[in-house]
């Protein structure tokens, strides 16, 4: 009865951040092509933003490599778990999905509001990791807990480029309401959507990777210019 709770706990963990981690580097992806549009000759920030991408990937694939060694595919879980796509559905009145990139990064008052939500974001996935690794279950599994180390040596860096544009121009840090709004969402996965997938018998497994598509879509976006406003006018 221990094992098979441990196996399910660790199965929904798994499925949450291998979803969470193919969510933040496919978001990126488009964020980073938007910033070397605007900003070509700003070789620090880029810097930065590809090393944040380049990690989130690598992270996805410790994920889906857990998966594979133990010879099963993760539970199919979809952005209703996604930190990321919550906060930017609340912030931005939009998916991210419909969210035009280059819209947002050619605007300095849209730019500022998604630099606070990734830097929140960060932040969150940092305090979260220390917690998982002092938790039994997660102790208990060797792979995994190399993988959250590696996220805890990682995750500092993914803040910076976010805090140091809104510092170096000159705006200001999140507020209180931003970070309570950061903590409802993370407390709602917590403590209702984790514990309702957990008891969902009907829950199955994926069929396929996340990133088997990745290719194609990379291959759809191409900055040019920015589409017309869509859900993007909340005065936050």
């Amino acid at each position: 009865m221990i094992k098979r709770f441990q196996r399910r706990y660790l199965d929904l963990l798994g499925s949450i951040y291998l979803y969470n981690e193919h969510r933040g580097y496919t978001a990126i992806d488009e964020v980073l092509a938007a910033v070397r549009f605007r900003w070509p000759g700003d070789r620090a920030l880029i810097a930065q933003i590809e090393k944040h991408r380049a990690d989130e990937h690598k992270h996805y694939l410790m994920f889906k490599s857990w998966f594979e060694r133990r010879g099963i595919m993760p539970l199919s879980v979809d952005r209703s778990c996604g930190h990321i796509d919550r906060f930017v559905g609340i912030m931005f009145g939009s998916r991210i999905d419909d969210l035009d990139p280059l819209q947002v990064v050619q605007d300095d008052k849209l730019f500022e509001r998604l630099c606070r939500v990734i830097s929140l974001t960060e932040k969150r996935g940092y305090r979260q990791v220390e917690i998982l690794l002092g938790h039994p279950l997660v102790r208990a599994d060797k792979r995994l807990m190399k993988i959250f180390r590696i996220i805890e040596q990682d995750e500092p860096s993914h803040w910076a480029p976010y805090d140091n544009w809104l510092a170096g121009h000159g705006r200001r840090p999140a507020k209180w309401w931003e970070r309570a709004i950061d903590g409802f969402i993370h407390s709602e996965l917590l403590f209702l959507k984790l514990p309702i997938l957990f008891l969902n018998a009907r829950l199955r497994r994926r069929n396929d990777w996340p990133d088997h598509c990745d290719e194609e879509r990379h291959e759809t976006f191409r900055p040019t210019q920015p589409k017309q406003p869509q859900g993007v006018g909340l005065g936050l």
